[in-house]
């Protein structure tokens, strides 16, 4: 049993899972040192004044529990931003082009879908013969929406 458990845990793939997550992880805690210490002071500044920053107090003054703060959720939005790009580009992008250069497509743009006209699920391949929900045949190919 522990053999089959070390076998499992040695596999390729769960080694680099767990590597992306520790830098998924790194990533996470740097930018949101970036957005907590550099973009909120910038926003709380915008505020002016000595406000609890950029927002509205909806309940007794001072009181943080009724306080709308914008600034933490377009924080939260930069934040975001930041992460997804630095994933895409540093993470998906070079595996795109491993992958590639081994003959293997991934993250491929899905091509041409139609529509069946049984049942009008509208996920059909464009060169689909029969639909995948209904199974009736399929029309041949003609005027298609891409996604």
């Amino acid at each position: 049993m522990l053999k089959g458990f070390k076998n499992f845990v040695m596999r390729g793939d769960i080694v680099t899972v767990a590597v992306g997550l520790v830098i998924a992880l790194a990533l996470s805690t740097l930018i949101k040192a970036f957005t907590d210490f550099v973009i909120n002071p910038i926003i709380t500044r915008a505020q002016g004044g000595r406000s609890m920053g950029l927002g509205w107090q909806l309940g007794k003054p001072g009181n943080r529990s009724t306080y709308l703060d914008l600034g933490s959720f377009l924080s939260a939005v930069i934040y975001f931003l930041i992460f997804m790009a630095v994933i895409y580009f540093c993470v998906v992008m070079p595996y795109k082009h491993v992958q590639a250069r081994r003959g293997q497509v991934v993250f491929e743009e899905p091509g041409p879908l139609k529509t069946c006209p049984a049942c009008l699920s509208e996920d059909l391949p464009e060169a689909a013969s029969k639909c995948l929900h209904c199974a009736s045949d399929q029309p041949p190919a003609g005027p298609a929406r891409t996604v």
